[in-house]
């Protein structure tokens, strides 16, 4: 009987992992396009539209705003940590 070893299956596993960074932001080629996809689907006589039809514009259309969303890059700050950060500042200066 063999066993693996947990340091061997732990490097097999580190060598097949491949570092991938993501990028948030939009190019303004892409937001052009979404743009020019909003507008077309606005201006579009939605009466002739099957259910289907719609039900897939309205996802396509929320898929559009969290890819909005993602790329804007703001950051929240909840109003305790507005308070501390406030604090913080009070105290340091």
């Amino acid at each position: 009987m063999v066993f693996a070893n947990k340091s061997d299956s732990n490097s097999e596993a580190e060598k097949s992992k491949v570092a991938v960074k993501t990028e948030n932001k939009l190019t303004d080629e892409e937001i052009d396009k979404i743009t020019e996809r909003v507008e077309e689907i606005r201006k579009m006589d939605k009466s002739d539209l099957t259910g289907e039809e719609k039900s897939e514009l309205k996802k396509e259309l929320k898929e559009i705003k969290k890819e909005m969303k993602k790329s804007n890059g703001t950051v929240y700050i909840g109003g305790t940590t507005l308070i501390l950060i406030i604090i913080l500042i009070i105290l340091l200066t």
